[in-house]
């Protein structure tokens, strides 16, 4: 097997509520070292984890494991603490940046996905922009911006200050540029390293695309022999559309 995602609503709480019981029986720390001892898989992916689960213990493991990859993909939603709160996150700004600090501590070429959400009720100018001046100050990789929507029944839905739809998408649109800045400082950051390139095994439009285990992206031309395979690339250019270049060593 190439490749294994851990996917899922709160992976963290792995364990949590087995058997009827309310204390962890087992814990997502247990289940990623029993992953890493299974043969047959190349490569283990962890997805979203809250940063409140996300255990110090567990980007430590990571970082000096046989088969879990340099990349996380951590949920802030808020730069604000006080957005935070209203939103009822188990976890305020602090503990998001040290969790941050840590994984590039030990994985210094990480890649770190980040969730966020603007236009939330109550969510003024200056609350939006300490979600900008943090998310900006952070070595992040990317993000996932999501303007808010209400939903029908929830506590959210009944709050005041709502923001307007228009103020929501300059919001989200202010987020989506600074992503474009932060994959492609991290890919510059990458070139001219080599890293094992796991290849898709689709022909799209003349074109065949892999990802190393940071998660950066690769476009090659199809290649057949590529397709499925794991190859020791060599980073070498990001191209027109931002993606990685690369030569086969």
């Amino acid at each position: 097997m190439p490749e294994i995602v851990l996917t899922g609503v709160n992976i963290g709480d792995y364990g949590k509520g087995e058997f009827g019981n309310k204390r962890h029986e087992h814990t997502f720390q247990e289940l990623v070292e029993a992953l890493d001892e299974q043969e047959g898989i190349s490569r283990l992916r962890i997805s979203s984890i809250e940063p409140n689960l996300l255990s110090d213990e567990t980007i430590s493991f990571v970082a000096q494991s046989k088969r879990f990859v340099p990349h996380f993909h951590v949920p802030l939603q808020s730069g604000s603490d006080i957005i935070l709160k209203k939103m009822k996150r188990r976890y305020l700004s602090p503990l998001y940046r040290n969790r941050v600090a840590h994984i590039k501590t030990a994985m210094p070429d990480a890649c770190i996905g980040v969730d966020v959400i603007v236009g939330f009720p109550g969510e003024t100018e200056e609350e939006f922009l300490k979600t900008y001046h943090f998310l900006h100050e952070l070595p992040i990789s990317y993000l996932h911006v999501f303007p808010y929507s209400e939903r029908a029944n929830t506590e959210a839905a009944a709050m005041e200050e709502v923001v307007p739809q228009a103020v929501r998408a300059k919001r989200s649109k202010m987020l989506r540029t600074l992503s474009v800045k932060k994959r492609r400082q991290f890919y510059e950051s990458q070139l001219e390293k080599t890293w094992p390139v796991l290849f898709e095994e689709e022909n799209k439009k003349g074109y065949i695309y892999g990802f190393s285990p940071n998660y950066v992206k690769l476009r090659a031309p199809w290649d057949p022999s590529l397709a499925g395979s794991i190859r020791d690339v060599r980073f070498t250019e990001i191209d027109e559309q931002g993606l990685m270049r690369g030569e086969l060593v």
